[in-house]
């Protein structure tokens, strides 16, 4: 699996990025110069996050329109956009598709006690529990 193309296709490319990145290193540095806004709003248009999620996991909306202003986000902003990404990736490769890793994302799981899957990527340890129930979902280990 090469999660570092499909982590920067949820984001948008190279159209949405202005270059194509390569390797690990070079999201890092995307990543620390701040993502263009126009990564959000391709996960926006292609649906794999609505405004309320992002506003709710991401940044919030008045944060959003203030940041396209400018036209780039801030490192954290853009770190936050990434574990999301990444998160959604690992999730499409698991299903096998964007509709049923959306499904998968916003339903109700008991492995996470309950939570849905995407309520957890806020925060770096909730991604983590989503990213191991992902590995042993994918591995077919019971979940």
């Amino acid at each position: 699996m090469n999660l570092l193309v499909s982590v920067t296709d949820v984001i948008g490319g190279a159209a949405a990025l202005g270059e194509e990145p390569r390797m690990g290193a070079d999201i890092i540095r995307l990543v620390r110069r701040g993502l263009p806004v126009a990564s959000i709003q391709f996960v926006l248009d292609t649906g794999r996050l609505t405004l309320a999620e992002l506003d709710r996991i991401v940044l919030p909306r008045k944060t959003l329109a203030n940041r396209r202003k400018l036209g780039s986000l801030t490192p954290e902003q853009s770190d936050r956009l990434v574990r999301v990404a990444r998160l959604i990736a690992a999730a499409e490769e698991t299903f096998g598709s964007q509709e049923k890793a959306n499904r998968w994302l916003r339903r109700e799981t008991a492995a996470l006690d309950g939570d849905r899957p995407l309520d957890l990527l806020d925060t770096d340890e909730g991604a983590r529990r989503v990213e191991t129930l992902l590995g042993r979902i994918g591995h077919g280990i019971a979940a």
